[in-house]
């Protein structure tokens, strides 16, 4: 082969990986639009009552489901998080009730990428790799609420942890960090919002568009395992445990919304880009990350105890790393061993969405009865 072919054979091959690039934008873009729209919908027809329901609480076990079901609702804790801060500061919410509700938040936010990953049902392997890879979130969230949701009754650890913090922050005022998710994607949001007026048809539309770009997006990515891509993703963003918590982190900080950064990643996972191991980290970051809305929100209000609140959110995810990060192989495994019973079978798929629903709608049980 002469050194003008191999030129021209380089050359396409970066015009290829070129074009590829491009199309993952396009359809990222239209998978992040549909998660946004998702989460658009909810709002509309899931706001007032998540507001309704959690200025109803006294009982801390009520409160946790409530936390479960407002943000399943809603599909975003810094909301429930920030509706939260603004019933603490009028008067409306008392702090020993908003403590059990952000901690179920951490739950509640999850579901997102458990819808993301059923993109990946048509194809056995590619669904139980992204079905692990999204409800071993799920799984974290719900091992730190086990372990600090019954220490925190017993000695109200976090409670006294954050009034301490607050005490030296309720006096630094709000700032709103630009978001450019936001500006890239609010504009198609509200012309959406403006031509259909029903929530209903809205979420169809997301539903929809996510299925279609996911399929889209693993397509193009599986044809990338052995190119550049993953050469990115594994030895830069991915490369060790503190970068991929790092990336996790900053990611989710940016666009202000852990159901979007986490469900990011869970094509990757069930594409082979990544592994659960490689992306668990960046799901904790994400859980940090999540956080600062909420503070951002609470020093807004130079209230002492809705700054206290928002910093609880932000303690119970870091005592929930330090817990369960050096047992980390057990969510792990357990989030595989769950997509491998999942993944076996029709039948043993209706099972577990079957059981995976009654997790989130069992707050409503609790709450009528």
């Amino acid at each position: 082969m002469n050194l003008s072919s191999r030129y021209k054979i380089l050359d396409n091959k970066h015009v290829k990986f070129l074009l590829n690039l491009v199309l993952i934008s396009v359809v990222l873009y239209l998978f992040l639009f549909s998660i946004k729209l998702m989460g658009t919908s909810f709002k509309m027809f899931g706001q007032e009552f998540a507001e309704n329901i959690i200025s109803t609480t006294s009982n801390p076990f009520i409160a946790l489901f409530i936390g479960i079901l407002a943000t399943s609702l809603i599909q975003s804790s810094s909301t429930t998080t920030s509706l939260v801060i603004g019933l603490v500061a009028s008067g409306t919410l008392p702090l020993s009730g908003a403590i059990p509700i952000i901690m179920g938040a951490n739950i509640g936010t999850t579901v997102t990428n458990t819808i993301v990953s059923m993109a990946h049902i048509t194809r056995k392997l590619e669904f139980k790799r992204a079905l692990a890879g999204s409800i071993v979130h799920d799984i974290f969230n719900i091992m730190t609420v086990i372990i600090l949701f019954p220490l925190e009754l017993k000695f109200h650890l976090l409670e006294k942890l954050s009034s301490l913090l607050a005490g030296y922050f309720v006096d630094f005022g709000g700032a709103k960090i630009f978001d450019p998710l936001n500006a890239i994607i609010d504009p198609a949001i509200n012309f959406t919002k403006n031509n259909i007026d029903s929530p209903q048809f809205m979420l169809i539309i997301a539903l929809i568009l996510i299925f279609a770009s996911l399929i889209a997006l693993v397509k193009i990515m599986r044809g990338l395992i052995m190119s550049k891509a993953k050469v990115l993703l594994d030895y830069y963003l991915f490369k060790n445990d503190r970068t991929s918590f790092g990336v996790g982190l900053l990611m989710t900080a940016v666009v202000q919304s852990s159901s979007i950064s986490t469900s990011i990643v869970v094509p990757m996972v069930g594409s082979g880009l990544l592994t659960i191991r490689q992306i668990f980290p960046y799901m904790l970051g994400s859980n940090i990350g999540t956080t600062t809305t909420a503070i951002m929100a609470a020093m807004a209000t130079a209230n002492p105890i809705a700054v206290t609140v928002a910093f609880c959110h932000l303690l119970f995810n870091i005592f929930g790393i330090i817990i369960i990060y050096p047992f980390r192989g057990i969510p792990i495994r357990l989030a595989e061993s769950i997509a491998e019973f999942a993944a076996q079978s029709k039948k043993n798929t209706f099972v577990f969405l079957a059981s995976y629903c009654l997790l989130y709608l069992m707050p409503i049980i609790f709450i009528i009865f």
